[in-house]
């Protein structure tokens, strides 16, 4: 009896795994060859529901092109939130990721290699900053840059132990790690269910009854420095707030900020991943600012022009020598295949002038929508931005309800990709190698989809 029952079973595993071994053969790396219904249907049945993505799927892409499995294209108007400024799949880029990935992938920080070596010159002197610290995403960065501002406050500064603060701003965005959510003021998606939270990182007024800290406003930040300047380490804020809206600060307020940062003797940080590489027309958007030069910026995303996880913490060697070996550090960070392709990505932004086409592009993009915002009825009730980080804020009370994500849906079944951000804003970020004619397709289709969004059906997600 206890025979014939293994031998079915056996049977039954065999059946089973012969079943996988098919699945597994029709879909190999070497053939893979979903539909678009197909890679919906499995990421929703088989990963984490931690995003909510358009419905479209990318399986090619090539500058500001994507195609989906069945072939259609569509022009990027999100460069995964601005990783891909120098255009998807870059050929000077992808040839260095080829190139070097036959030679050597990974060393591990226990010993030296010669193209990390090379990557820490390249970077530091392009940036003019005096040393790097290699990681790999950017919420690592943001980390990394935490433990800085502490370490720093306890080290050089002379804050007593365990009472160093970190301030952050009213609806900032550094990421989801522990640490930037202990930071974060967006309750519902980035905080519930979280805590207790990092103490000491907030974006709340020390000495206050709660009160935020708001983003733009320099009395807050006085406020803050005059209530526990002595035990502020540093501030941290993004040049413009880009999960929030796009959200452009007054024109002097960085160069306020980092006048009371050295008044007080804190770090001013500028979370540059989303800004920074070209994106506002600026190599880095602080430089918008007048006499800024942060105590430490942040890069990620368009460092490596999208092709691998890669970030950097820029900072000055005194500042940086608060860290000694051991106290901070990451396997992958620096590792040569990263540091071969950022160098190569940087060289991608200089060598096709993507500086100067993001600010000239930009005013063309924004002279664009503003016309379209004064034809729209009043559906779109703001643009805004710098260079190509640009948005349009919708107002639904004129669009009969309907949201941002519904007018994201008509602008993708016109051929064009963006992502709303909150219920009512619009983040319009091409990759910089966007051509004139491409940015005006972009429009044309956000017009059609203007017309048809009050009568559109109303999207369930």
């Amino acid at each position: 009896m206890f025979l014939r029952a293994r031998t079915a079973q056996i049977a039954k595993n065999a059946g089973r795994n012969a079943t996988i071994t098919r699945a597994c053969r029709t879909y190999s790396s070497d053939n893979a060859r979903l539909s678009s219904s197909e890679a919906m249907k499995y990421e929703q049945e088989y990963s984490a529901h931690n995003y909510h993505p358009m419905p479209v799927v990318f399986e090619r892409a090539k500058g500001a092109h994507v195609w989906d499995p069945e072939g259609k294209q569509y022009l990027d108007f999100l460069s995964a939130y601005s990783a891909v400024n120098q255009g998807h799949c870059h050929p000077k880029i992808i040839n260095a990721l080829v190139d070097q990935s036959s030679k050597l992938t990974l060393s591990s920080r226990a010993f030296f290699n010669s193209v990390f070596s090379a990557y820490a010159k390249y970077v530091t002197e392009y940036f003019n900053y005096e040393a790097v610290l290699p990681m790999n995403t950017g919420v690592e960065a943001v980390e990394t840059a935490l433990k800085l501002a502490r370490r720093w406050g306890y080290v050089k500064k002379g804050i007593p132990e365990n009472q160093a603060i970190v301030l952050g701003a009213q609806g900032n965005f550094h990421g989801r790690s522990l640490g930037a959510i202990s930071l974060s003021t967006d309750e519902e998606d980035s905080r519930k269910h979280f805590g207790p939270f990092v103490e000491n990182l907030s974006a709340k007024i020390p000495g206050t009854n709660g009160e935020f800290l708001r983003y733009g406003e320099i009395e807050d930040v006085e406020r803050a420095f005059k209530n526990a300047g002595d035990r502020i380490a540093a501030i941290l804020l993004e040049p413009i707030q880009g999960e929030a809206g796009i959200v452009v600060p007054p024109a002097d307020y960085l160069t306020k900020v980092q006048e009371l940062c050295r008044k007080y003797n804190a770090l001013l940080i500028c979370d540059e991943i989303q800004t920074g590489i070209a994106r506002t027309g600026k190599m880095l958007c602080y430089e918008h600012s007048p006499n800024v030069k942060p105590d430490v910026v942040l890069l990620g995303k368009a460092i490596s022009g999208g092709v691998l996880p890669v970030s950097a913490v820029l900072s000055s060697k005194e500042i940086m020598s608060s860290f000694a070996p051991g106290s901070h550090g990451s396997t992958y960070g620096g590792n040569p295949l990263s540091s071969r392709v950022a160098i190569a990505a940087l060289e991608v932004v200089k060598e096709e002038n993507l500086v100067e086409k993001a600010r000239t592009h930009g005013e063309y993009l924004k002279n664009a929508l503003e016309k379209l915002q004064a034809a729209s009825n009043g559906i779109i009730s703001e643009v805004r931005g710098k260079g190509l980080l640009t948005a349009i804020v919708i107002d639904p009370t004129k669009s009969n309800g309907r949201t941002a994500w519904d007018l994201c849906l008509l602008m993708k079944n016109h051929g064009m990709l963006a992502k709303p951000t909150h219920d009512h804003i619009i983040r319009l970020a091409p990759p910089l190698v966007i051509s004139k004619e491409d940015l005006a397709k972009g429009v044309e289709a956000i017009a059609k989809s203007l017309k048809e969004l009050p009568t559109a059906q109303k999207a369930d997600h």
